[in-house]
């Protein structure tokens, strides 16, 4: 990447601009934003490992993770993380709907930054908006941390409709009780409803559930197409993210109590319990039953 300038493997089409500096050298990177901000942009798996890695006593800079999803062995997300590996730091998520491509070239997009530590917020803006990328901030980290874990297992669901051609009627009812899902996991972890109306919420789960660069999108397609999920993810390359938060994200609404049927529907044919057409039969063949 340094000679090149350029992430062949994810971004090849994108040339990195001269601002930014590449290093292995971890705690230089870390020496470089004392005074600023750091970024994590690891899937959610390497989270731990990278606060882990920060040198005692750095509280200074605050801290925004891009990580989307539960950790799988904890089943905890991105801020319980936190608190448990690097208590007392300002920290905060930093999502909506974005795909890195799209982020890369400059074009339009609109994210969030969420923290308990508002004047966090305040400086990633302040870092970080610009002409092509807007940042607003929310004082909800919990609710924008499930909204953006939750759509990734919506958006294998709608690419298993579609993969199976339901037409889309079926994405739209498919969107929308994902949402409806989404909402009560949040409300039962902490989270406001009102956050799931906005970007890291309904944004992102359109953004994910439609887009041709999703690639939880694409695991849902090939699926319904009757490929294996580990060719899937072995020939896409690139973490998806809903492939190993499905069965975390069940497991924390079964001890909560939250009814999701759809999640239930992926975890099933991901598992392999299923097929992609069962999974779909089992969710229309449930009773009928009051919208709210």
């Amino acid at each position: 990447m340094k000679a090149l300038r350029r992430n062949t493997r994810y971004l090849d089409a994108v040339e990195l601009p001269p601002s930014i500096q590449i290093t292995c050298d971890f705690n230089a990177a870390v020496e470089h934003a004392r005074s600023g901000l750091l970024i994590v942009a690891t899937p959610m798996a390497g989270l731990a490992a990278v606060l882990e890695a920060l040198p005692a006593g750095l509280q200074a800079p605050g801290l925004f993770w891009l990580c989307k999803g539960f950790q799988k062995s904890t089943g905890w997300l991105g801020h319980e993380v936190a608190g448990q590996v690097w208590p007392g730091g300002r920290v905060g998520v930093l999502s909506g709907p974005s795909f890195a491509q799209e982020v890369a070239r400059g074009q339009p997009t609109a994210l969030v930054a969420a923290s308990v530590d508002q004047a966090l917020c305040h400086q990633a803006v302040e870092l970080l908006h610009s002409d092509n990328l807007r940042i607003y901030t929310s004082d909800d980290p919990i609710g924008v941390e499930v909204g953006g874990a939750v759509k990734n297992v919506m958006a294998i669901a709608t690419g298993l409709a579609d993969g199976l051609q339901l037409g889309f009627n079926a994405r739209a009812a498919l969107i929308t009780r994902g949402l409806a899902e989404m909402v009560r996991l949040g409300l039962a972890l902490g989270a406001r409803p009102e956050t799931f109306m906005g970007l890291s919420g309904l944004g992102d789960l359109v953004l994910t559930a439609t887009g041709d660069l999703s690639r939880n999108r694409t695991v849902g397609l090939q699926l319904a197409q009757g490929k294996p999920l580990a060719q899937i993810l072995a020939e896409l390359g690139h973490v998806a993210e809903g492939v190993f938060s499905a069965a975390t994200v069940l497991r924390r609404a079964q001890v909560l109590g939250v009814e999701m049927p759809i999640t239930a529907a992926v975890v099933a044919v991901l598992e392999g319990h299923v097929t992609p057409r069962q999974g779909v039969e089992r969710l229309m063949g449930r009773d009928p039953r009051s919208e709210r």
